[in-house]
């Protein structure tokens, strides 16, 4: 029912929608639930190209299993194991959603979820219960994009961190990128004819997206300065 669990045949006709194509959006409108609660459910069960309705039925009762066990035995830091892996899978669905691939998504939620807010490739590697490789993978993406950063420990290992330096650089990235197509659209304004529909629609778009990624880096800058005035 509608605000109670998913049902197998609900997961079944989850599976289904995937393979006709639908968007969550609609197959969630077709189940009568928020499109969160499928999109959860698909990241939580192997994304979209891997979600089977049958395997997630069985794997959602040995969650359950889990934590009826989690609740009688409550670990020593006083933290629910599987309600922490259910929002690691919650925070990945997010960034899924913002365009980032399944395991890249996985990867980055669980270094944002640990205290230390970073881990080694086989740390990850264990904690989400997939090749080496695939981390790798993962990582390789992430440190493209800026956010992630590689450090060597103590003992000479490899290590991924997220912390508020990363989510400066990344964001300031993001606004040099943005200021990059103002550059090319400005361009297209001599190519174009100065006086022209064209040209005109291209500095139009040159204004916009310069205000925007000058807001953004100047916004940065300043929760830099007030967040973290130790961070020069």
């Amino acid at each position: 029912m509608p605000g109670g669990r998913l049902t197998q045949q609900e997961r079944q006709q989850i599976t289904a929608g995937l393979g006709d194509g639908l968007a969550y959006a609609e197959i969630a409108r077709r189940l009568g639930r928020p499109t969160s609660t499928v999109t959860r459910e698909i990241m939580r069960n192997g994304g979209p190209a891997a979600y089977r309705g049958d395997l997630a039925h069985h794997a959602t009762e040995r969650r359950a299993r889990r934590r009826r066990t989690a609740a009688a035995n409550p670990p020593a830091q006083g933290r629910d194991t599987e309600a922490v892996h259910e929002y690691e899978q919650t925070f990945a669905a997010v960034f899924a959603q913002q365009g980032l691939p399944a395991m890249t998504a996985r990867a980055l939620a669980a270094l944002y979820s640990t205290d230390t807010g970073s881990l080694t490739a086989a740390e990850l590697a264990a904690r989400l219960g997939v090749s080496p490789a695939s981390i790798s993978k993962a990582i390789a993406f992430l440190e493209s994009q800026g956010l992630v950063r590689r450090e060597r420990d103590d003992r000479r290992r490899e290590r991924y961190v997220v912390d508020d330096d990363v989510m400066y650089q990344s964001t300031m990235s993001g606004a040099r990128g943005t200021a990059h197509l103002g550059e090319i659209a400005r361009q297209g304004v001599s190519v174009l004819g100065p006086g022209t529909p064209a040209a005109a629609r291209l500095e139009s778009i040159a204004r916009f997206v310069e205000y925007v990624s000058a807001a953004i880096a100047r916004a940065a800058d300043e929760a830099r300065a007030i967040l973290h005035p130790e961070v020069k």
